[in-house]
């Protein structure tokens, strides 16, 4: 139970970076909330929307995003995007982030082949 307890703990620790990365990546066109989480469902990475709107607060504050309501349908919904600055941090940590996967896969697939000798 402690095992598993530690391991959800160190898990959402793990995801809460990731998850950022991966709102961003979605907000090149504007998406509202509930499309947001069915783009990064559909793509494997659940969101909860307690999470996520939150994170769109956050990012708007950090002026990563901007937000403006689109009231030409029957039910007005908030639009989110990534504004100029929110696509250059974007782009340098989507680098950042592929260059880290590159170098802990090699680091971790050092300890299969320990395992296997």
């Amino acid at each position: 139970e402690e095992v598993n307890q530690l391991f959800q703990s160190m898990t959402t620790e793990l995801r809460r970076g990731t998850l950022t990365l991966a709102v961003l990546s979605q907000l090149q066109e504007p998406q509202y909330g509930y499309s947001l989480v069915q783009l990064l469902e559909g793509a494997g990475i659940p969101i909860d929307q307690s999470t996520l709107y939150p994170l769109l607060r956050r990012l708007e504050k950090q002026e990563l995003v901007t937000s403006s309501w689109d009231t030409g349908e029957s039910r007005p919904r908030k639009y989110y995007v990534l504004t100029e600055y929110g696509v250059e941090i974007y782009t340098r940590l989507r680098t950042e982030w592929i260059q880290n996967t590159k170098e802990l896969y090699a680091l971790l697939q050092g300890d299969d082949e320990d395992e296997v000798n």
